[in-house]
């Protein structure tokens, strides 16, 4: 691929983002290439070290942020008529209902998720606070007498605090899977109102 090749297909696949950001991102690379060229690299290598076009893309995409790809994509492409105001002020009982509903599916599956994450790191927490509880027991449980019920007390306390430690384990994974989905579920987003831009 050629660096002529690669800034066409990059140009192409930003389509949608606002036009300086892609000028300004696509010179970039052009003086990226140039420099790795300069060092002694062809132009295909420093192109293959670069990326394909697609990554770079999808790399641009996602530190852009939603609300500068939702400005771009909301730019009106021509002058609004007083016939599309009308249908708009006739058609806002119907668009944003279904508006309101997407809107709220969305954010109901985001808390359900982040609400099943927060139980079990609750639930991991409690198991903590019981193991380190059944110490203050045994040693209470020991001045009064009870040395027996004191260790039997004890040893739930290590099993809470064994299952607290497994559980940590699957929770910080668990988390850390959430976090990927978000990151993921956005640039989906993102790229969505870029394809829709450039049809």
């Amino acid at each position: 691929m050629t660096k002529g090749e690669f800034l066409c297909e990059l140009r192409k696949r930003l389509t949608g983002l606002p036009s300086d950001d892609i000028e300004e991102r696509v010179n970039f690379y052009s003086e990226m290439i140039d420099d790795m060229m300069e060092e002694g690299l062809s132009e295909s290598e420093a192109i293959e070290k670069i990326g394909g076009a697609q990554k770079v893309a999808d790399s641009i995409i996602a530190d852009t942020p939603l609300r500068k790809i939702i400005k771009e994509r909301m730019k009106p492409k021509r002058e609004i008529t007083p016939w599309i105001i009308v249908l708009i002020v006739l058609g806002f009982p119907i668009w944003f209902s279904i508006f309101a509903a997407a809107v709220s599916v969305a954010i109901s599956v985001i808390a359900v998720i982040i609400s099943v994450v927060a139980s079990l790191w609750a639930v991991t927490v409690s198991l903590g606070a019981c193991a380190i509880g059944s110490v203050a027991v045994l040693v209470a449980f020991s001045i009064g007498g009870n040395v027996l019920q004191g260790i039997f007390v004890f040893g739930g306390g290590l099993v809470c605090g064994g299952l607290s430690i497994l559980m940590s384990f699957a929770c910080v994974g668990i988390t850390k899977w959430m976090f990927k989905l978000i990151k993921i579920v956005i640039l989906k987003i993102k790229t969505m109102f870029i394809k829709e831009k450039a049809k």
